[in-house]
């Protein structure tokens, strides 16, 4: 399967409404269609765009390529930015189209397979995570390189810390990355989060433990997963996305066995919600996750400035 992000001039991204009588009818989805025998995907999305909307292509660039399990079929959507074509689009096959604003994507009602491609387009790519022994000047100097050189999603994580360290640590990365619009994340720490107005990363154990999502919607939560429960945990208690790994052998956790990138498709496979690669990986693999379906990378060493 093949689809296509096209925009308009006043950047708005273009939605069609499945028909009756087919699969998830009524549902909105990015434009596409079925790769026929012989195609490669660009040549499929090159021809399903002209059949459906009447227009031609003229360049596009992969953006991600998601594995789904359904009912009764697995497929891989393989999604394309299409950053220039020629004509209108148009419903030639009586479909509803609608032209929505980035922001207001995640009100429509998608398919299991198109849901990761809205967040590819709205979250940040890379995740980085704190080493959970640190300095706090220190790392808040670290934190002001990292946010400087474009980072929009910071967990802390830390051990040993008093409480009311913690608290103040918090509250100046918060300012910190509040200022440019980044999200921060304790680790395991909800009533932290809670007070702060802050998102909280759960490990896999707290995950396990819960029964309803631990904060209101506005507030990201996100949860480390390792595996096909704990992945079906975190998409039943409507977390906002998750981390999982690890990809390939790491000197932090040198027990965990590495699943590597077959694996984590398959898992990724079963949910719909945002999944970040980690575990020996480098802010660069970006490209590399989202062909295996993941919204992109995470990591500790690696991620953060020298």
């Amino acid at each position: 399967m093949v689809a296509a992000v096209l925009r308009d001039a006043r950047g708005r991204i273009l939605l069609a409404r499945r028909t009756a009588g087919r699969d998830l009818a009524g549902a909105w989805e990015f434009p596409g269609g079925k790769v026929e025998p012989g195609e490669s995907p660009r040549e499929a999305l090159d021809r399903e765009l002209h059949e459906e909307l009447g227009i031609r292509v003229l360049d596009a660039v992969p953006l991600v390529a998601v594995p789904q399990a359904y009912p009764d079929k697995r497929i891989v959507l393989d999604v394309y930015t299409v950053d220039a074509y020629d004509g209108t689009p148009r419903g030639r096959e009586r479909q509803a189209l609608a032209w929505s604003p980035l922001e207001k994507l995640h009100g429509y009602p998608m398919p299991p397979a198109d849901r990761p491609v809205v967040a590819v387009l709205s979250q940040p790519p890379r995740y980085l995570v704190s080493q959970e022994t640190l300095e706090p000047a220190a790392w808040l100097a670290q934190l002001d390189k990292a946010l400087a050189a474009g980072a929009r999603r910071v967990q802390l994580r830390t051990r040993g810390l008093k409480p009311q360290v913690l608290a103040d640590l918090a509250m100046d990365a918060r300012t910190r990355c509040k200022a440019v619009g980044a999200d921060l994340l304790v680790n395991g720490e909800a009533g932290l989060a809670a007070d702060l107005g802050i998102g909280l990363h759960l490990p896999a154990r707290q995950l396990m433990a819960l029964s309803a999502r631990p904060l209101p919607e506005g507030q990201v939560v996100a949860a480390s997963c390792h595996d096909a429960d704990e992945l079906a945990q975190a998409e039943a208690l409507g977390l906002d996305f998750a981390v999982l790994g690890p990809l390939r052998a790491t000197g932090s956790h040198p027990e965990a066995a590495p699943m590597g990138w077959e694996r984590f498709s398959r898992l990724r496979e079963a949910v719909s919600l945002p999944i970040y690669a980690i575990g020996g990986l480098r802010p660069a693999d970006v490209a590399t996750a989202r062909r295996h379906g993941a919204q992109g990378v995470a990591g500790i060493r690696a991620f953060w400035p020298r």
